[in-house]
């Protein structure tokens, strides 16, 4: 038998560490070892209980889920899954909390509490269980990084590649992975589309943190909208994205749709579509997350002639969309994280 993951609960609502404890134990693969009302007490439990996983709230007083993982984690990597609400300070929060190494985050609900509640819990039990596998030592000391410079000469070629799209799909630990990854590509890029399992309205805020950072632009995919050099448009939560062809341009058609390979939006939707309408004329990247999502689509994008690549284990947070995409066959080649963006611009510029 696999020992048990052992959780720390941190909120200051004495109710919800109640709940979130018991709801926690009622999967026998995970210990609530202890429970903390706000950082101060928490950071002296982790040194004294050592948990695997720690849930943490994202608005508490005193220090909010962010400032304490900003002094957490470069001195005791630990995965963390947010727990958090959906005002939108909270998704503000949450996001930035994923910028200071948090592995993962849950949505508390707000409408039907008691069938929420029930769906909140199995998705907090599935996560922790996930989080106990990330991959958090690079935190250890870290230092806040200096944006990477864009691979020399790449503009001036990229310019005579207008008429191609990069597909980029990502899950668990993908938020920092895409910004790093994107903040390197240059302004005359050609478009990018991206799926990163999100629910509704993080994606937006996503998008609009990305674009603040980008030299391209950023935004959450609407329906209808064009793909084009400089622009990279991120699949909206809850709705299934598509790369369709119409005449001479390449489009996104955003609609609801079944959850595929437990996703919606999901990976192999969008990979499939882009195998199917852009062919040999696209570049798939497929970086951290769970699962396979995107392992058969990007597989169908080598088979159409695409060239695609994943991101390596050591730089993943989680190693299984990456590990299935490339076990597969349909991606090529792994790298690490901070070669991605210049090895998609080779690719970009190949004759």
């Amino acid at each position: 038998m696999a020992k048990p993951v052992r959780v720390l609960v941190v909120d200051d609502s004495a109710l919800v560490r109640q709940i979130l404890s018991n709801g926690l134990a009622m999967d026998p693969g995970i210990e609530v070892v202890g429970s903390a009302a706000d950082p101060y007490m928490a950071r002296d439990k982790i040194v004294q209980l050592k948990p695997d996983v720690l849930t943490l709230d994202v608005e508490m007083p005193r220090m909010d889920g962010v400032e304490f993982l900003r002094k957490l984690m470069p001195q005791y990597p630990l995965p963390v899954v947010m727990v958090s609400s959906l005002t939108q300070k909270g998704k503000q929060i949450t996001m930035e909390a994923l910028e200071a190494g948090a592995v993962d985050f849950v949505t508390k609900p707000t409408t039907n509490v008691a069938q929420g509640l029930n769906a909140m819990l199995m998705e907090l039990r599935a996560k922790v269980k996930i989080a106990s596998t990330a991959n958090v030592a690079h935190w250890k000391g870290k230092r806040v990084e200096k944006r990477a410079a864009v691979a020399n000469g790449a503009s001036k070629a990229l310019a005579e590649s207008t008429d191609k799209v990069v597909a980029i799909g990502a899950s668990t630990g993908g938020t920092e992975a895409i910004k790093k990854v994107v903040t390197q590509f240059p302004a005359t890029m050609p478009g990018v589309v991206i799926v990163q399992h999100m629910p509704p309205g993080f994606t937006k805020m996503f998008s609009e943190r990305l674009n603040q950072l980008c030299a391209m632009e950023v935004k959450e995919a609407e329906n209808g909208d064009r793909i084009r050099p400089g622009r990279i448009l991120v699949a909206p939560g809850a709705l299934q994205m598509e790369v369709v062809r119409s005449g001479g341009i390449y489009q996104v058609r955003c609609a609801p749709g079944e959850k595929v390979s437990g996703h919606c939006p999901s990976v192999d939707v969008m990979m499939h579509s882009v195998a199917k309408h852009v062919g040999r004329n696209a570049v798939g990247v497929m970086l951290t997350g769970m699962g396979s999502d995107g392992a058969e689509g990007m597989l169908a994008m080598k088979n159409a002639g695409a060239r695609n690549l994943a991101q390596d284990e050591a730089s993943s947070v989680v190693f299984g969309m990456p590990k299935v995409a490339y076990e597969k066959g349909g991606a090529e080649k792994l790298f690490p994280l901070d070669r991605i963006a210049s090895q998609v611009i080779s690719l970009l510029t190949e004759k």
